[in-house]
């Protein structure tokens, strides 16, 4: 009893560590994008410059505070985001937590479709790759998962759409979603935004074929960035796990080799891969910005491209401390999974 009460507490204790860890990693990452954004000068120069008047232009810098000492704009801007205030956007004059609300399940929508595609590439071949060590299958699958993490997102993005488009033309290349479906679905009461969800609700077919069709090539694109780390993962934790005493143990009591590895082997693999999910998700965040632009998903990596576009630097600024925070929180919850999962962890 006393043991069982003591490593509640320690797990506590360790929960409780990463929680505070989480304050000063989001400080660094929104320090880091507010020296960013302020070498490229003022944000009202850089979106209105050319297009006002140098009164005009004085007046926006002044009343926005940007000619007040850096160090105070730094403060007011820690404070703000301490407060849950992110910006508004120059362009439209939207705060950017509203960004968050209209965009980002979109983003999220893309994401945990590339994370099945990942999961559903990279794992059977690192499986595979793991029980072919050191031939040339092996060889092959690390050199796909090589050429998967390498090759930029927006390059296999538009050889889909040659393919998919153009040669075999079997899939949309654009949007999240067809006309006439999305006339369906805002028709949806208490939608979420979440459109394979929302489809799901509204209980239409066509609807939620039309939703994975669209989903298909830009979660492929993707999905294929982070099936290349998978696989390496499985297949390097697998091979280790499968030169275990444990495994001879059981390898020399004739069970079939198809079980060591699809059991035995893979479940105690499956750790080291929950670790790196979570600093996936920054990759997956990074990647949604090309892939969403090239496939035009309207997600916030589409609306960070449009903002970078037309120069408006709080609206940029704002989005990625919002995303730095994402990644944040997402990291603490996977430290949550890893300790309840693996009784190895320390606390």
């Amino acid at each position: 009893m006393a043991k069982t009460a003591t490593a509640g507490s320690s797990l506590l204790r360790y929960l409780g560590l990463r929680f505070l860890l989480i304050f000063p990693t989001i400080w660094i990452l929104v320090t880091m994008v507010f020296v960013v954004m302020r070498l490229v000068g003022d944000p009202i120069t850089a979106a209105q410059g050319g297009k006002l008047s140098a009164e005009q232009l004085q007046e926006l810098i002044t009343a926005a505070g940007y000619d007040r000492p850096i160090l105070v704009q730094y403060f007011e801007y820690l404070a703000a985001i301490a407060s849950g205030d992110f910006g508004t956007t120059l362009t439209n004059n939207q705060p950017v937590v509203e960004l968050l609300a209209t965009y980002g399940v979109a983003t999220l929508e893309l994401a945990f479709y590339s994370l099945i595609v990942a999961f559903i590439v990279g794992f059977p071949m690192g499986m595979l790759a793991a029980r072919r060590r050191d031939t040339a299958t092996d060889a092959g699958l690390r050199l796909f998962a090589i050429l998967a993490y390498a090759t930029p997102v927006f390059f296999v993005g538009l050889l889909l759409k040659l393919v998919f488009a153009v040669a075999i033309p079997i899939l949309p290349v654009a949007g999240r979603v067809g006309v006439r479906s999305e006339i369906a679905l805002s028709k949806l009461e208490d939608a979420t935004g979440f459109y394979l969800i929302d489809a799901i609700k509204l209980g239409n077919n066509e609807v939620i074929l039309d939703v994975l069709q669209h989903a298909v090539l830009p979660s492929v694109a993707l999905g294929l960035l982070t099936a290349g780390v998978f696989l390496r993962l499985v297949r390097t934790n697998m091979i280790s796990t499968l030169n275990a005493d444990y495994i001879d143990a059981a390898r020399s009591r004739g069970i079939p080799e198809v079980q060591l590895v699809t059991k035995n082997a893979f479940r105690p693999a499956l750790i080291p891969i929950i670790t790196v999910v979570g600093m996936q998700i920054a990759l997956l965040l990074g990647g949604a910005v090309l892939t969403e632009t090239t496939f035009e998903w309207k997600g916030l990596g589409f609306q960070l491209a449009e903002y970078l576009s037309a120069r408006d630097y709080v609206a940029v600024q704002g989005i990625v401390a919002l995303l730095a925070v994402i990644v944040a929180l997402t990291n603490f919850l996977v430290d949550i999974i890893v300790a309840l999962v693996d009784p190895r962890v320390k606390f």
